[in-house]
């Protein structure tokens, strides 16, 4: 039986269908009322079609009913267009209306227009009508196009013989680095579900069941504060791992599926694989931050040496980081200040150090009459100095001296226009510190509970805990993490061990992680994985440089659902119910 609203959609007509008597049915775009004629455009998520109404009298009762945004069926003629429009695929046609009905009224006045770029509408009020903001057409490209990659991944992982299974939403509490979202049990008074910050130990315990190859595209949990390129609350990602599988195994799988689906989605140049290997140490020292733009030419070169014994009071007893700057001799003294200002401002810095370098080498402005002969020529030396440049210096502690040198690299590199035009640039970062010191000084897992020391039980057992590296790696491309994995720590005793460094005992362990620790009784497989972030290769994709941009029902900066009133109260019942009384102070 024929559809009754439509034969077919709004993006479909041509030259070739012309004199056919046809049925359109979409979302009233625009009215152009003549008197006599009227014009509309009528839209869904395939295009647009002009339709021409050219006898208003005989169309009073329903035009009466029709304005913008509201839905409409219409059947007619398609004719040849006087006037070709070339902006859209059925610019060469129109439709002649014989009838029309007005399926959905639209009823008062939009919020805010639907179709116009760019226009000044809060953030807030866009999120509170998102079944609107969504017939925005770039926005809804961006929805598609999140679809198309789920699709790509999917076929891909599939063709590397990976087996898609689902694993649980209700689960249990999981130190993965970020508070869990509790779930109160009406069953079990006093205890609770976690929502997974990851399929972390599900996927484990798949390999340890004879699994070789397993993926999902999973959501994961994490109440988490929200960022321009993280989404608060929930997120997913392409959740992978693999039995008898090593470091390099995993980095392979990434290295063919990652930027497959970027060709695919994209007309910008895509790096392909072997993707470039830095050591977190390396990155941190190069580039300042554990998620380097290597779009971005600058690096980061350490002077701490040639300044040992300055009598410089700014730059005594501190770490240095340089900048150098090609081509800046007609930057003005307001640059450079802005600079500082930044950096001050932006991140902590006491202060931002500089020179420039004048055609004969000699040096110029800042605290060039702080750097004598022999440590100009040092650091001509090691940073390759030429004429013209300009040099950044930032002095504090090493690791705020590293993370303020990075920012002002990031920064430069905008203001200056640096960047790599329309390409993904990628690269792994691997060898990550398997524990760090907490704010109370305490040691703790850096990255991965679960992941394997490099060196096994003799390094933890040897090794200071701050020296030993783990088996972890990040996938990062144009300055954002994409994806984060680990070779797993399948040993019992390795587990314990690396759990009692981080201050967990055997019963710790056991409560906690219990099936997995019992699972590693039975003859466990070594394995590894990753799990790259869907959203926000979507967002890059897209070109978009907010997450919430590609996300159907995202929630707003301060992690509330403004559409759907989440968080909400809950009436006492439903307390009563899961056992919980509330004790709220002011």
């Amino acid at each position: 039986m024929a559809n009754i609203y439509r034969t077919h959609n709004c993006g479909e007509l041509r030259a070739t269908n012309i004199n056919e008597e046809v049925r359109l049915a979409g979302f009233v775009q625009t009215i152009r009322n003549l008197g006599k004629m009227m014009f509309i455009d009528l839209r869904d998520e395939f295009g647009i079609t002009q339709i021409v109404i050219s006898d208003v009298e005989n169309f009073e009762k329903e035009i009466k009913d029709i304005n913008k945004e509201c839905t409409i069926t219409v059947s007619g003629k398609v004719v040849e267009r006087s006037s070709k429009n070339d902006k859209i695929s059925t610019g060469d046609i129109e439709i002649v209306a014989k009838n029309i009905t007005v399926l959905g009224k639209c009823r008062g006045s939009l919020p805010f227009e639907i179709n116009i770029e760019n226009q000044n509408v809060r953030e807030d009020l866009r999120l509170e009508y998102r079944f609107l903001d969504l017939r925005n057409n770039k926005i809804h490209q961006n929805i598609k196009l999140r679809s198309k990659i789920m699709k790509d991944f999917r076929n891909a992982m599939d063709e590397l013989g990976f087996t898609e299974i689902q694993t649980p939403i209700l689960a249990n509490s999981s130190p993965e680095g970020a508070r869990d979202f509790l779930v109160p049990s009406r069953l079990h008074q006093g205890e609770f579900y976690a929502l997974p910050q990851a399929p972390q130990q599900f996927k484990q315990l798949l390999m340890v069941s004879g699994f070789d190859k397993y993926y999902q595209i999973a959501p994961c949990f994490r109440d988490e504060d929200p960022r321009a390129d993280r989404s608060p609350g929930e997120f997913y990602q392409l959740d992978f791992e693999m039995s008898f599988a090593t470091q390099e195994d995993v980095l392979n799988v990434i290295e063919k599926v990652v930027p497959s689906v970027f060709k695919k989605n994209t007309d910008y140049k895509v790096d392909e694989g072997k993707f470039l290997r830095i050591p977190y140490k390396e990155a941190m020292e190069k580039y300042g931050t554990d998620k380097p733009d290597l779009r971005n030419p600058l690096v980061i070169v350490d002077l701490t040496e040639i300044f040992e014994n300055t009598e410089f009071n700014a730059f005594k007893n501190k770490t240095i980081k340089a900048i150098r700057v090609p081509n800046m001799l007609e930057k003005s003294r307001k640059f450079f200040d802005a600079m500082g200002n930044f950096a001050q401002e932006e991140l902590s810095a006491k202060g931002l150090a500089w020179v420039k370098v004048e055609a004969n080498k000699s040096l110029n402005g800042g605290i060039s009459k702080f750097i004598d002969e022999e440590r100009k020529d040092k650091i001509f030396e090691k940073m390759d100095i030429k004429p013209e440049d300009a040099i950044f210096f930032v002095a504090d502690e090493l690791e705020k001296a590293q993370k303020i040198a990075g920012g002002v690299r990031i920064k430069l590199a905008e203001e200056l226009d640096l960047l790599e035009k329309n390409v993904f640039r990628f690269c792994f970062i691997v060898d990550f510190p398997m524990y760090e010191l907490s704010d109370e000084g305490t040691i703790d897992f850096n990255h991965n509970p679960f992941s394997m020391p490099q060196g096994g039980m003799e390094a933890l057992e040897t090794k200071n805990p701050l020296d030993i590296y783990a088996y972890q790696y990040d996938l990062v491309c144009n300055g954002y993490e994409l994806a984060s994995g680990a070779v797993r720590n399948h040993d019992q005793d390795i587990m314990i061990k690396a759990f009692e460094i981080a201050g967990y005992t055997v019963e710790d362990v056991k409560n906690k992680f219990g099936a997995l620790f019992n699972a590693f009784s039975y003859g466990t497989p070594p394995h590894a994985g990753a799990a790259p972030g869907l959203d926000r290769i979507v967002m890059l994709l897209a070109k978009e440089e907010n997450i919430r941009e590609v996300i159907a029902f995202p929630k707003n900066k301060k992690a509330r659902d403004v559409l759907m009133n989440a968080p909400s109260k809950v009436s006492d019942k439903q307390l009563e119910e899961v056992h919980i009384k509330l004790d709220l102070k002011d």
